[in-house]
């Protein structure tokens, strides 16, 4: 694992992880946050949030597989995809970061926050589900969503609202900027998917006792807002932030409106230490 500093202004950082050449960026100053991104998602696609993270320094990668990331030579678990977000704070030499994981990326957050809870201080999971035995999404974005031609610029501009809800479907044209793209490697593609495969958080879900954001929009086709629901009821430490009109991808198309929810939720224990520190002895 080659060692690599968290100092400076947002940068991209090329990391060895696990014998993996995994391309990392990082952006901002303030507590670590770890975001964990969707299924084909490269670190590009967080640009329209960041600038709403003000106080955080994000630390973002391409899964292995997606974008400049090596490619694994065999599928990896969900366990393992969450031991690749350990392995980047080890990189950087954190110890813990708050973590943000969004639709696919979300259930890899949710296994990092079991299979390894002192490394996550504060949990915001966005449009995502608990995998096995969690209501499915609608049939024809989800026909979409797989479909490889769906990604070609033009036609994912006229599919972007069955695919995502949401704002997409009155703004279609926002997709352009949103750095939207499936693997164009096949086996890439199909070992990415490949962590979903029988995993489910549900039996475990109550083990997760970190501060919890739950995050979803009430048009989401990919991840219905009652799977959100169930999460929200079964973590300890959970609550749930519904967005009106909010599709699958609110934390990007939204970011603006969403993004001092979640900066305002991770600054909580920070403001809390505060007041203490200030009340009169």
């Amino acid at each position: 694992m080659t060692a690599a500093t968290l100092a400076g202004p947002a940068r991209d950082v090329q990391l060895r992880i696990r014998g993996l050449r995994i391309h990392a960026q990082v952006h901002g100053e303030g507590e670590p946050l770890l975001l964990y991104s969707g299924i084909w998602g490269e670190v590009r696609l967080w640009d329209r949030l960041l600038p709403h993270l003000a106080g955080f320094q994000t630390i973002a990668f391409d899964p292995p597989g997606i974008g400049r990331s090596q490619r694994p030579p065999y599928p990896l678990s969900m366990w393992s995809l969450a031991q690749m977000g350990t392995a980047v704070l080890d990189a950087f030499g954190i110890e813990s970061a708050h973590v943000l994981g969004a639709s696919f990326g979300g259930a890899v957050a949710q296994q990092m926050a079991f299979s390894h809870p002192r490394r996550v201080r504060r949990l915001v999971l966005v449009s995502t589900s608990f995998g096995g035995g969690a209501m499915p999404g609608n049939l024809r974005s989800f026909w979409h969503f797989i479909h490889p031609r769906s990604y070609h610029p033009e036609r994912l501009e006229r599919v972007a609202g069955h695919m995502f809800g949401g704002r997409l479907r009155t703004e279609p044209e926002i997709v352009r900027s949103m750095h939207i793209r499936r693997p164009t490697d096949t086996r890439a593609a199909l070992y990415r998917m490949a962590g979903l495969f029988g995993w489910t958080s549900l039996p475990w879900l109550w083990v997760i006792d970190q501060p919890t954001l739950i995050l979803a929009g009430d048009d989401d086709p990919v991840t219905p807002l009652m799977n959100h629901r169930v999460m929200a009821a079964l973590m300890p430490q959970a609550r749930l932030h519904v967005v009106a009109g909010g599709g699958h991808l609110v934390l990007i198309d939204s970011a603006d409106q969403v993004g001092p929810v979640i900066t305002g939720f991770l600054r909580q224990d920070r403001e809390a230490s505060s007041r203490g520190t200030n009340q009169p002895n």
